[in-house]
């Protein structure tokens, strides 16, 4: 809120507080909530969507690129969910910048709420959207023959690394939905930028059967360490590493964890700086 703003709402609102942050915050994320119940279909990227992607490749796919003494099925279950907490990027962008072009943060900057918790409270909501996806998934891949075989820990770990992982995503989200003028941009853009790079990964097929240059760049793909952390933290791998492998896949937990904090650590303060001129202009 801006100084005039401030000096608007007092003179209207004597003796009136603005609200906590934290209040501002849970105010908001309430509303995305709210969003998500009266449209269930909002839903569909994270619930019939992973599904779908379990069901074709473990059924139909799964046949062609199955892996000598591997149970594929378990083998595809962490990598179809680092996907789907990758995309959360694809619902904060698309929601924030739906906002933006409807006005509704203008609206907000005329209330005793600041910027900064517009996009706290579109963060989290949207952590929350995309874990409801990884519950479904999870659920669907006890279906199929998928489970954690490490301990509850591990286990827990492997999805607190999906949720930091997540976090950092969120911030992509948040640079292209301010930055873009338009739904449509931001659906083209991600979609050419995003979407292939979950593919150039172990997520699907193994790298050490592809072709030296694809090998180096699927390895070192930060959706590779965190499918890698995730298969070793639940028992799901199954394939010795090829002798030589890239560094991130050797210590896959610690290189999810850095690339999550440095992504986000790089992302946050140009996100921010994407959304504050948005909301200026």
């Amino acid at each position: 809120m801006t100084a005039t703003q401030q000096q608007h709402f007092q003179a209207v609102h004597p003796g009136e507080r603005r609200p906590s942050p934290v209040r501002q915050v849970w105010a908001l994320v309430r509303r995305n909530l709210t969003h998500i119940k009266r449209q269930p279909e909002m839903l569909t990227d994270v619930t019939i969507q992973p599904v779908m992607f379990v069901l074709l490749f473990a059924f139909v796919f799964g046949g062609s690129i199955a892996i000598p003494g591997v149970d594929y099925k378990e083998w595809l279950l962490p990598g179809i969910m680092a996907q789907t907490m990758t995309f959360s990027a694809f619902i904060v962008a698309i929601g924030l910048n739906t906002d933006l072009g409807k006005g509704i943060v203008d609206r907000f900057r005329s209330l005793p709420i600041g910027r900064s918790s517009v996009v706290v409270a579109r963060s989290i909501s949207s952590v929350i959207h995309s874990m409801i996806g990884i519950v479904v998934m999870s659920v669907t891949g006890l279906f199929v023959g998928w489970g954690i075989h490490e301990g509850v820990l591990r286990g827990l770990a492997g999805y607190g690394l999906l949720v930091l992982f997540g976090f950092a995503m969120i911030w992509v989200g948040i640079l292209f939905g301010s930055a873009l003028r338009s739904v449509e941009a931001v659906q083209g853009v991600m979609f050419t930028t995003v979407f292939p790079i979950t593919f150039l990964s172990n997520a699907f097929a193994r790298t050490d059967v592809m072709p030296d240059w694809l090998r180096f760049l699927a390895e070192w793909n930060p959706i590779s360490a965190l499918v890698q952390a995730l298969r070793e933290l639940w028992g799901n791998d199954g394939i010795p590493l090829r002798e030589g492998a890239a560094l991130p896949l050797q210590h896959p937990v610690l290189t999810t964890v850095i690339w999550a904090v440095g992504l986000s650590a790089v992302l946050a303060p140009l996100a921010v700086r994407a959304f504050v001129r948005r909301t200026n202009d």
